[in-house]
């Protein structure tokens, strides 16, 4: 081959490999949810009655207050299991 074609497609080449890494997009972190208020503790792959319920369990063992939403804990199981959870992890 001919130098001239060789350092054509080595230049082609380079910028085909330059083009490609310029758009690769950094990765992104996901938003927080708003029910994620107890620091430390992944519960994406949760329900978000699941997270709803460990906050708010999580956040009335900080305060000491031990107050939950009754009516809610009553009738949805995901979220009175959530605030038992996050309760007692919060507790120690």
């Amino acid at each position: 081959m001919d130098r001239a074609l060789k350092n054509l497609l080595a230049v082609a080449a380079l910028a085909t490999l330059t083009a490609c890494a310029a758009t690769q997009r950094a990765p992104t972190t996901p938003a927080k949810p708003a029910t994620a208020k107890a620091p430390g503790v992944n519960l994406s792959g949760y329900p978000p009655a699941f997270r709803d319920g460990y906050a708010d369990g999580c956040n009335a063992a900080k305060n000491r207050r031990g107050t939950r939403d009754e009516a809610r804990f009553k009738s949805d199981p995901q979220f009175a299991q959530g605030w038992q959870d996050g309760f007692g992890i919060c507790s120690r």
